[in-house]
């Protein structure tokens, strides 16, 4: 999800290998899906885990056929021993159902979530026909032949995300959660700042090789990246809590002081996490609000 200082956009998705397999090493392959976006950059990146003896398909994407077909090219005749998605925005799960029915592979991993709010998203909304055959608890693993994947619960830009820990190679599938060409958007009221710099402290404490992430290219060092992302985060907390200081200010006042060097596009998104941590503020006794006005404590 976008980040308020974004590198260049791709121009051309067609520049970019949509629907190819991708082996970034022994264990991992990896299919772009063609739903590039402000919010998911050149697109979702689907991963296959495993040999020719059987695999596992993280976060399998939107629905879309040509990257379904694509999918079902690069599994070829190996057998799927399971189907796992991080979260379940729109351009994460939906192709989980009907690729479970092409290979008859279960659904594993993350919760399913009816979330029903009237306010607007500025992200993907939430895949609502989402059912899992199972749910993984953190630390749970899942084993396939020569391969064993952890549960890594990462609540934060989802409540029900997690991340995928590839025990044999020190590789984490990260989602949405870390991203290395962006900062998630953590859109209340599902999304929770507290838990997710409290994932973003977690993973900071593990020792993982590389970071997967479903947008972007691969994280090569990650407690670097993690460090940079909650500075930015508190970064952000402690210039709401100044500009508060200053005087009581709507979310819509705050943000374009906030991102004065942002595209306008882009501020809906910034609104959103901006609220995020205004409500983390708020639980902290740290800030108060009045209808739409927020101010210090």
């Amino acid at each position: 999800m976008a980040r308020m200082s974004l590198p260049p956009q791709p121009q051309d998705p067609s520049s970019w290998p949509t629907g190819n397999v991708e082996q970034l090493e022994p264990l991992v392959a990896r299919v772009l899906a063609p739903n590039p976006s402000p919010f998911t950059y050149t697109g979702t990146q689907t991963y296959l885990v495993g040999d020719e003896e059987g695999v596992v398909v993280i976060d399998p994407g939107p629905a879309d056929p040509a990257h379904l077909d694509a999918l079902t090219s690069a599994i070829g005749e190996r057998p799927v021993v399971a189907i796992l998605c991080t979260h379940t925005h729109r351009d994460h799960s939906p192709a989980a159902a009907p690729l479970a029915q092409a290979t008859g592979a279960p659904i594993i991993g993350c919760a399913a979530l009816h979330i029903h709010s009237d306010e607007p998203r500025v992200d993907a909304p939430f895949d609502q026909d989402y059912a899992p055959d199972r749910t993984l608890a953190d630390g749970e693993q899942i084993s396939g032949p020569g391969f064993t994947l952890t549960a890594v619960a990462t609540p934060g830009h989802t409540s029900n995300h997690l991340c995928y820990a590839l025990e044999e190679s020190g590789a984490l599938f990260t989602g949405d959660h870390v991203m290395g060409w962006s900062t998630s958007v953590v859109v209340p009221p599902d999304g929770d700042m507290a838990d997710y710099m409290a994932s973003l402290d977690k993973l900071y404490a593990r020792e993982d090789r590389i970071y997967y992430p479903a947008h972007g290219p691969a994280v090569e060092k990650p407690k670097q990246l993690v460090r940079g992302m909650a500075g930015h985060r508190r970064q952000r907390e402690r210039q709401i809590v100044k500009l508060l200081g200053e005087e009581a200010r709507s979310i819509a006042a705050l943000v374009p002081v906030m991102y004065k060097g942002v595209s306008e596009k882009l501020w809906p998104a910034a609104g959103q996490s901006v609220h995020a941590h205004l409500i983390d503020l708020e639980r902290r006794g740290l800030a108060t609000r009045s209808g739409d006005i927020w101010a210090i404590a």
